[in-house]
């Protein structure tokens, strides 16, 4: 592909030629590895921001010029991207700052995860497999299922036995094979992992396949493009394996690269207290520990990140910050979100958010400065979680006296 160059590795610097890889072959598993793309070639011949302006294709796959793809149709494949950019109406004035909300929850699985789906899905289509396997606290599988089911291709998916009951569900109506691991999100992917090494399936595991960052980082060459080439000075995303953050520093960074932006926004990386080893490794100043998975955002719930070097690189090279709210926080501002904003997220797709609330309360982000949190799901993907942060409705008999006196109005 004469738009890439060849990869990086993140742990021990080696330039590769770019061939179908995973890993790096001196560092294994943990070579996780960076796609390097010849941005004077596709300034030159593949991309521009009068092209963009011109193109009706309102998905990611506006963005094919920087996709690890070959060129072809992608209208056959599922509409990812292109999500609503919301200036905020009432949420950003009470804090004091400039807020947009980015609804990844719109994508066609509900949920961010469609944009590396989307992505290792073409792959796996270009590259001639017919199955594809992953393992997930839930959004990925469920993302990865649809986009398969699009396509033709089967999915073997593996979720920790804790994964919501919505999530389960759009797995099962996709038609995948849906193993429900009895352990935690470690065991599940080194499962999925064993199983993919032994039966040969596509690896759609966005900590080992290096494409999946690139469907990722869409995300911010759309916050970029909806806002004019002029993105906000913060944008902030809530983290667990490290590949969303990661994917979005990389987009602005293409962009930096290509001279489309002027500078690379703050990227402010937000966990859960209950599972938080990117904040705790970053205020401690050492290298990541395996930390408990004790959170009710079940899609950042993950203790042993497979992609730390990409995702401490987006805080660290943007000037950013680390930041943690609790379980509490995080319900409380799925209220917050749907009642100012109409924005119904998931507890991993609000954190971010909330990690917005307590940046600017702590003094990070400072007052009338500009900020976009993306919202990565759906609230319909958790409705156990969303019924404990809104409550139940107020039972009523069928008669005016009933309703009046139920207190409700």
């Amino acid at each position: 592909m004469q738009h890439i160059l060849g990869y990086t590795c993140t742990i021990c610097g080696a330039e590769l030629p770019y061939t179908e890889r995973m890993t790096c072959p001196h560092c294994g598993e943990k070579g996780i590895l960076d796609i390097i793309f010849d941005y004077a070639y596709i300034k030159k011949h593949l991309l521009s921001r009068e092209g963009l302006a011109n193109c009706r294709d309102n998905s990611m796959w506006r963005y094919k010029a920087l996709m690890p793809l070959k060129d072809r149709d992608f209208s056959p494949f599922l509409r990812v991207g292109w999500t609503p950019l919301y200036p905020s109406n009432k949420l950003g004035e009470e804090l004091g700052i400039k807020l947009y909300i980015k609804d990844d929850g719109l994508n066609p699985t509900a949920s961010l995860k469609d944009r590396a789906s989307g992505v290792a899905v073409a792959k796996a289509v270009e590259l001639g497999y017919d199955t594809i396997a992953c393992s997930s606290t839930g959004n990925a599988a469920s993302s990865c299922a649809g986009n398969a089911a699009r396509m033709g291709v089967k999915t073997v998916i593996f979720v920790p036995g804790r994964a919501p009951e919505g999530k389960v569900a759009q797995l099962m109506i996709f038609g995948a094979k849906v193993v429900s691991v009895q352990g935690d999100y470690k065991a599940t992917f080194d499962l999925s992992k064993a199983a993919i090494d032994k039966y040969g399936w596509y690896n759609r595991n966005a900590g080992i396949n290096p494409i999946l960052t690139e469907g990722k980082k869409t995300v911010a060459l759309e916050i970029a493009e909806q806002l004019a080439w002029q993105p906000t000075d913060w944008v902030a995303c809530s983290v667990g394996d490290g590949c969303t953050i990661g994917g979005v520093y990389n987009g602005f960074h293409d962009l930096y690269e290509l001279g489309f932006i002027e500078r690379i926004p703050k990227i402010l990386g937000v966990q859960s207290t209950g599972c938080c080893p990117f904040v705790d490794a970053a205020r401690e100043g050492r290298e990541l520990i395996p930390a408990d998975e004790n959170t009710l955002a079940d899609s950042i719930a993950v203790g042993v990140p497979r992609n730390p070097r990409k995702a401490l690189r987006a805080v660290s090279a943007s000037g950013g910050a680390w930041i943690a709210v609790s379980d509490e926080q995080i319900l409380d501002v799925m209220r917050l979100l749907g009642r100012t904003e109409g924005v119904f997220g998931e507890p991993a797709g609000v954190t971010a958010t909330a990690g917005v609330r307590q940046a600017v309360a702590q003094g990070i982000i400072k007052p009338g400065e500009s900020v976009t949190t993306i919202s990565t799901g759906s609230g319909l993907k958790d409705v156990k979680n969303a019924l404990k942060a809104a409550g139940r409705p107020t039972p009523c008999e069928p008669s005016l006296a009933a309703l009046e006196k139920s207190g409700i109005l």
